[in-house]
């Protein structure tokens, strides 16, 4: 290994440590060098499908490698609190698989003791690091919508009754149900298009899978500190579930995304290069999780892990770091209070 090259590991060993693995392989600048897992035969076998040297069921023998910089937590969304706090103290800069956390008690604790280690915190929302997503933004940023009017998201996804056995669906396991544990990417995305809303008012239901402790399904109704207004829809309980969707709309200009594919582009100013992105169709290379929790493409998550790594090498914040994913955890427990509660929730 270059003496340039950071060393990962990855601990909690679910289906996204798979993603996380395969980025990995394609970062520059990085290495996967070992994982940790309770179960010590689910983590020999992972090493032997990767080719790693080092596995353990003790995460405390993982992180006191000197090798390995940074440690990848893909534990479960309701616990990973204490693997990013052992990383931590052990002075580990430290990459979370969404959410961040599931209260943003829990997520304010690992920020405080990661601004007090001095180390890096970036939880994954690799929709952010889609082509399409970022034209979005830029044309934000340039001001070529004008004044946001109508904001809004649409996570219409499919999940089978297969799904959701054992804890998937709880509060305990996933920190809660279709919001939190599948469309937190379009709550990020939406937040990062729009800003954060200044209020809140929501529905959560279980339409079709009565028997999970969380939602199914739910609606949110938003008002952005702009004054623009828009709603939020997340469901996974329908068939065959659709593209996830995002619809910016300003007073000079429109778009809408879905998953990263730009499928409106209309300004009331065109410019040149506007014709070439319509043409273009900006086909996603992220895939997508509609119909399948598995077939979203790594490539997402290396682009964010490259990003991840570049910043650690040249000294900078990563172009999203812990306290900017803590807003799509305070955005989803709004949403989770106002159904809870039945009342309009403002957002400090």
């Amino acid at each position: 290994m270059s003496q340039n090259t950071l060393g990962f590991g990855i601990v909690g060993l679910g289906m996204v440590s798979e993603f996380h693995a395969q980025a990995l392989a394609g970062v520059s600048g990085a290495k996967l060098l070992g994982v940790a897992t309770r179960r010590a035969d689910k983590a020999a076998a992972f090493a032997e499908k990767h080719g790693l040297a080092f596995h353990t069921s003790d995460l405390a023998a993982l992180v006191a490698r000197p090798d390995i910089h940074v440690v990848c937590v893909t534990t479960p969304s309701a616990m990973h609190l204490e693997p990013a706090l052992t990383a931590i103290r052990a002075g580990k800069h430290v990459v979370i698989e969404k959410p961040l956390e599931v209260t943003n008690a829990r997520a304010d604790e690992i920020l405080r003791a990661a601004d007090a280690a001095g180390v890096r915190i970036a939880p994954i929302f690799q929709a952010r690091f889609g082509d399409g997503a970022r034209l979005v933004k830029a044309a934000l940023d340039a001001g070529r919508l004008g004044r946001l009017v109508l904001a809004s998201g649409y996570v219409k996804w499919h999940r089978t009754p297969q799904y959701y056995t054992g804890t998937r669906g709880s509060f305990t396991h996933d920190g809660g149900g279709a919001v939190m544990a599948q469309a937190i990417h379009g709550i990020d995305l939406l937040q990062w298009f729009a800003g954060m809303p200044a209020e809140v008012f929501a529905w959560a239901t279980k339409r079709v899978y009565p028997h999970i402790e969380a939602e199914d399904t739910s609606v949110a109704a938003l008002k952005f500190a702009s004054g623009a207004l828009g709603a939020f829809e997340a469901s996974t309980a329908l068939y065959p579930g659709w593209s996830r969707r995002h619809e910016i709309c300003g007073e000079h200009g429109s778009v809408v995304l879905e998953d990263d594919r730009i499928v409106r582009w209309e300004f009331r100013d065109p410019r040149p290069e506007d014709d070439a992105i319509r043409a273009s169709g900006q086909q996603s290379a992220l895939g997508s999780g509609a119909s399948n929790p598995g077939s979203i493409s790594p490539e997402g998550h290396r682009r964010q892990l490259q990003d991840f790594v570049d910043a650690l090498r040249e000294g900078r914040a990563p172009l999203l770091d812990g306290h900017e994913g803590r807003k799509a955890v305070a955005f989803v427990n709004a949403i989770y209070e106002s159904a809870r509660r039945g009342v309009s929730v403002k957002l400090t």
